[in-house]
């Protein structure tokens, strides 16, 4: 018996026709540059202290839904996000990775001026402009840190989006800081507890000691639960790649809450002025308060709220059928 395999088959069609098999629209490069980068873009943007570059990837075509990516830190990098390869493609969604002006990838010019809110949010604008991303495709995805410039950027420019996920973000850093101080620390063994702020009260934040306390009783709790010898590569790298300056100045030291320039950034009451649909994700064991984060999807205009059930503040990862089964729900709506 003469047998015949699909592959077999296939080579012998393209023989006889002299095409190629068809390519679908989305893995087609739609880029006019005369040498192909695989999607990657350096965007140039403007600031108050100059001209720099920013670093971007567009992954897949689709005209209708393309989702930008805000990671976290301030100024982690869009590494963390690399799991996004394994869920969207096969959905049609297209996604663009992109790294904020200070992190890895992007210039990171040595200026405090630069590291606010207010400037992070034209940024996105211009590399929004610069993408050709408008309100009939625009999605914008923010975690973290980055949920914080989504909200800012939807309060603002709203009217350039399609729809906004705000993925284990609070409105609130004040309240964030309570939920920390009275649900998460409180969580922690007293010893444990009671030399992690006796190390913060010297400010000795980089003491080994400081981050053996945090890694088992709250990173490993609240920030990632899988064992801690299988952390993702992609995101070991992220966090290793992070600007560590930009991130204390905006953030603070300490993991219990905020005490940078963020320290007092609310945009609770400002919630009911996002029309835009929007998609609020959080977690069981979130560093983030996860029935906070369900009030907010109230406050919007048009929300809905995602629960990883299994899920902490990396829950892309450590819960990624119920973050990728919503996220990919909400933006085939």
């Amino acid at each position: 018996m003469i047998k015949i395999s699909f592959f077999g088959i296939l080579l012998a069609f393209l023989a006889c026709t002299g095409k190629p098999a068809p390519v679908s629209d989305y893995l087609k490069d739609t880029s006019t540059d005369a040498v192909k980068t695989g999607g990657v873009k350096m965007v140039e943007i403007e600031t108050p202290q100059g001209k720099f570059k920013v670093w971007t990837k567009r992954v897949g075509n689709n005209p209708k839904t393309k989702v930008l990516l805000l990671h976290g830190g301030p100024a982690c990098t869009h590494e963390y996000f690399e799991c996004f390869d394994s869920f969207m493609p096969q959905e049609g969604i297209e996604y663009i990775y992109y790294d904020q002006l200070g992190s890895f990838y992007s210039d990171q010019p040595n200026n405090d001026s630069l590291w606010t809110t207010e400037r992070f949010v034209e940024e996105v604008e211009q590399v929004r402009v610069a993408l050709g991303l408008n309100k009939d495709n625009f999605y914008l995805l923010g975690h973290s840190w980055g949920g914080i410039l989504a909200m800012e950027y939807a309060l603002k420019y709203q009217q350039n989006m399609k729809g906004l996920i705000i993925s284990n973000m609070m409105a609130d850093c004040i309240a964030y800081d309570k939920y920390a101080n009275d649900v998460l620390s409180k969580q922690m063994p007293k010893p444990v507890l009671d030399s992690i702020m006796m190390l913060e009260a010297k400010g000795d934040y980089k003491n080994p000691k400081y981050f053996e306390l945090l890694t088992p009783h709250f990173y490993n709790k609240h920030i990632c639960r899988l064992p801690l010898d299988q952390w993702p590569d992609p995101m070991q790298r992220g966090l290793n790649h992070a600007n560590n300056h930009i991130y204390v100045l905006m953030q603070g030291p300490s993991e219990f809450g905020v005490a940078g320039r963020l320290e007092n950034w609310d945009r609770s009451k400002d919630l009911p002025k996002i029309s835009v649909p929007t998609l609020v994700i959080g977690a069981t064991h979130d560093t983030m308060d996860p029935e906070y984060m369900k009030w907010m999807s109230t406050q919007v205009q048009k929300g809905s709220f995602l629960l990883c059930a299994n899920g902490s503040h990396m829950s892309m990862w450590d819960d990624q059928t119920a973050y990728f089964k919503g996220l990919v729900d909400f933006l085939k709506k």
